[in-house]
């Protein structure tokens, strides 16, 4: 699902655990780091998208996470050229995304990487709230730091005891 604009609708999960330190996975296969992300169908609110997502990737049901809060709006990137798949019937240039900020209430083995048919990362870390900039892709850099920037303040202002 493609908006007139060519962007697709997406969610993007920061999970942090008590000590608000955030959740990096790598790409199956690469040794590219991210967030959890993926598509929102249609018909299906960015709430279910990012829930269905997190158990997709990363294993977890709801009543493992809170929610802190999510951006106001969408945050847009562009995906360069040598990245996008050729499909001269769309008019995709990137992606338009809804961040949530969570917070794990269950325990690190809880993390399933593995549950999906086709997972999307092999391994995970906890690390240090603005640490990722340094990690991810050039692209998708600015989104991230309008997310984790806007984000930031439900984090501190949050319990960091569950």
């Amino acid at each position: 699902m493609i908006d007139e604009h060519g962007y697709r609708p997406n969610v993007g999960i920061i999970l942090c655990n008590r000590i608000n330190q955030v959740f990096w996975a790598r790409r199956c296969a690469q040794n590219g780091w991210q967030f959890p992300q993926g598509g929102v169908r249609p018909k299906e609110s960015v709430e279910s998208a990012m829930y269905r997502e997190l158990r997709e990737e990363v294993g977890l049901d709801p009543s493992q996470v809170g929610v802190l809060g999510r951006t106001r709006d969408w945050l847009y990137y562009d995906i360069p050229d040598d990245y996008r798949r050729r499909n001269p019937q769309t008019v995709f240039r990137g992606q338009k995304q809804i961040w949530f900020l969570l917070r794990l209430h269950g325990r690190d083995e809880d993390v399933r990487l593995d549950l999906s048919d086709r997972p999307e990362f092999d391994s995970w870390r906890w690390t240090e709230y603005w640490s990722v900039l340094e990690d991810i892709i050039d692209f998708k850099r600015e989104v991230y730091k309008r997310a984790l920037a806007e984000l930031e303040p439900l984090l501190l202002t949050a319990p960091a005891q569950d």
